[in-house]
């Protein structure tokens, strides 16, 4: 079985405060508790080292594609972007792709 790499950056909008952003890592450090499908989860601002780059990724591992999609579809997944993203970032980017 092939597992999924999801990876996820962010440019936050012009304005969006450090509060909010760390009340956003706060949340992403309680997804995995509510979500069993999740593998592995990391995130973290950019270190500012280049120029041109997102200013946060979120990386996490599933088992499979199934285990990807239930956390795509969860509430409380759903519930962090409604939260912390929707409305306060300006450019979003993401990938999967089959990890083994």
């Amino acid at each position: 079985m092939t597992g999924v790499r999801h990876v996820v950056l962010f440019r936050w909008k012009d304005g969006v405060t450090a509060e909010h952003i760390d009340d956003a890592r706060r949340s992403l450090a309680a997804l995995p508790g509510l979500i069993p499908q999740i593998g592995s989860y990391v995130f973290g601002s950019n270190l500012g080292i280049n120029p041109g780059t997102f200013d946060f990724a979120v990386i996490a591992e599933f088992a499979s594609e199934a285990d990807y999609l239930v956390y795509r579809d969860h509430p409380d997944h759903k519930a962090f972007i409604a939260a912390y993203t929707a409305d306060f970032v300006s450019e979003r980017a993401a990938i999967q792709f089959p990890i083994d």
